[in-house]
């Protein structure tokens, strides 16, 4: 998302915590989910949406017509100030509601105490997903509904997991939208790190460590971004010894492996 999407989404997720406070915000984040969702799959009303063209008046009305008496009015508010914001296209438009909705599911879970919780449940569902080809096979069949796919995630995670974390799984295995699962679910992950305004590294090793090494790893990383830093690690026998971090698009490689492959690459074998 780049352009006047990214600056229009900015200034919504400023306005979505500014209303956290309103009577009956604990619906916001499955409407707005759901609203998402019916605009995933209806592109001209999408396309209608996010035409800076169409007079604004016009567009607010079909956002009225739709959605007043079904939704609260907190998300009823917020639908207006995403039709009335400028979009680069309509694919942005929706990745944009459904990320406000993602947002105030962890906003909640914050409230509640519970926002840890949910982001240690969408990393390991996010490995599970990672390391089950059935799985990824399943939430990527064009044989299986959008209403099926949610069921899967539904039956798998909804005996153990909080009830956000299992309507956000359920959301996104049924509107991938093109996206690989894994990816969508880390994307989540991201989202409900930047809600405690602390950055995801993810960290590959050998082996796993122990608390005390994620706490100094965590306290050095955070030294070094100069904001909080969580810490995530995935035990991967490739990294042969050391670790490698990923904190967005910045790697830090310090593992056995990538040492040895550039020693073989300096002498040309």
């Amino acid at each position: 998302m780049l352009g006047s999407s990214r600056e229009s989404l900015a200034a919504l997720r400023t306005s979505l915590e500014a209303r956290s406070g309103d009577q009956g915000f604990s619906s916001v984040p499955g409407e707005l989910l759901a609203v998402a969702g019916v605009l995933g799959g209806e592109k001209s009303l999408r396309q209608t949406l996010a035409d800076a063209g169409q007079p604004e008046a016009a567009r607010l009305g079909v956002v009225t017509s739709l959605f007043q008496g079904k939704v609260s009015d907190t998300t009823l508010a917020v639908l207006t100030d995403v039709v009335k914001a400028r979009w680069s296209n309509d694919s942005d438009l929706v990745d944009g509601v459904e990320e406000l909705g993602a947002q105030a599911a962890f906003i909640r879970a914050e409230a509640t105490g519970e926002l840890d919780r949910v982001e240690d449940e969408l990393f390991r569902f996010g490995r599970a997903i990672d390391s089950s080809s059935d799985l990824q096979m399943a939430l990527t069949s064009p044989s299986l509904s959008a209403a099926r796919k949610g069921d899967l995630v539904r039956d798998l995670v909804s005996s153990s997991a909080s009830p956000t974390t299992t309507e956000l799984l359920v959301h996104v295995a049924a509107n991938l939208r093109g996206r690989r699962p894994d990816v969508a679910v880390e994307e989540l992950a991201e989202l409900a790190a930047q809600q405690r305004q602390r950055l995801l590294a993810e960290v590959r090793s050998a082996v796993a460590l122990t608390p005390e090494q994620e706490q100094r790893l965590a306290a050095a990383l955070s030294r070094l971004q100069g904001r909080e830093v969580r810490v995530n690690v995935i035990v991967d026998p490739e990294v042969v010894g050391g670790i490698v971090v990923r904190v967005g698009d910045e790697v830090i490689d310090g593992s056995v492996a990538s040492r040895l492959e550039n020693a073989r690459r300096t002498v040309g074998v």
